[in-house]
């Protein structure tokens, strides 16, 4: 096992079944003390218990590791500072976060109820801006952190009936790519999971032959390779059944089109031109797309923005 956790204490997620357990058992296998936190609630996030934590917890002890259980539930930032502040206590430092909690209400989006738009996006997307608050500032102070959001391909690429969690989804892309930059200087790595695995939310939905080839273990692989000392900064990684793949967000080398009353019809006319990916760039800020679209008009950019 080259990579090794040993000393380092990490916090998981929706870390009491499926992808949360499993990367919390490689974690704590490689020498990584938890925090395993899980709600214990129903899919859709009503209800919660600690047992499921407390299990992982007892199973981690059981090999030989070191975990303490939280219920916290990630949408109240009090309990996640608590939560952070345990290990804290305990250990003396925070290394690793890894985001995974997560709930489904799937319809629809002529279907779908604000309310559980607002729910989905409270738990994925400011359930992981709560929690890597939490940790920034001791992660910024000990000059280390790797933090995993995870985010999915139904935000990547879409899927039919969800709307709230493909938002939510896309939305810790974005968060990522910020956070990612404002760590860097402070050794502190970001970067996101688009795991595609058999679990309880998935249930209904795969036939057992594919539920066998898709196990949460399968995933955690990719989780290991983005916490440890050399991991990259700003990655999303895609992982199933063993596969590993990357997903870039890619930038068109485009047209310039001068104003003009005809502008819109040049950029429907010349649209597979723009389309073209034949040497798209990968902006690592907002900041390559401006600057693209000035070199096109023959402007060299001399101030921010």
């Amino acid at each position: 096992m080259a990579i090794r956790f040993d000393n380092r204490v990490a916090i998981v997620t929706g870390a009491g079944g499926g992808l949360g357990r499993a990367h919390a058992l490689a974690l704590a296998a490689r020498g990584a003390k938890i925090v395993v936190n899980d709600l214990g609630g129903a899919l859709d996030g009503t209800g919660g218990a600690a047992a499921s934590a407390q299990k992982v917890v007892s199973e981690i002890k059981a090999a030989g590791g070191d975990a303490i259980a939280s219920a916290a539930s990630v949408t109240d930032f009090a309990a996640v500072e608590a939560m952070v502040g345990e290990a804290w206590a305990k250990w003396g430092r925070v290394d690793i976060l890894v985001c995974n909690a997560g709930i489904l209400r799937d319809k629809t989006f002529a279907k779908m109820e604000l309310a559980d738009f607002r729910a989905v996006l409270e738990v994925h997307l400011m359930g992981a801006v709560h929690c890597c608050k939490a940790v920034w500032e001791i992660m910024r102070q000990q000059n280390y952190g790797r933090i995993v959001l995870t985010s999915s391909s139904s935000g990547l690429f879409g899927n039919f009936g969800q709307s709230n969690y493909a938002a939510a989804k896309m939305g810790l892309v974005g968060l990522m790519n910020a956070l990612g930059l404002e760590g860097a200087k402070y050794n502190v790595h970001v970067n996101c999971l688009a795991p595609t695995a058999a679990t309880r939310m998935t249930d209904t939905l795969m036939p057992a032959e594919v539920q066998a080839a898709m196990k949460p273990e399968a995933v955690s692989p990719a989780v290991l390779a983005m916490l440890h000392e050399g991991a990259p900064n700003r990655v999303i990684l895609n992982a199933g059944a063993n596969g590993f793949e990357r997903t870039y967000v890619s930038l068109t080398k485009g047209v310039h089109i001068p104003l003009g009353p005809d502008a819109p019809d040049q950029v429907v006319a010349r649209f597979d031109e723009i389309s073209d990916r034949n040497g798209d760039l990968l902006p690592q800020t907002a900041g390559g797309q401006g600057g693209q679209e000035l070199a096109k008009a023959g402007i060299t950019r001399t101030t921010r923005g």
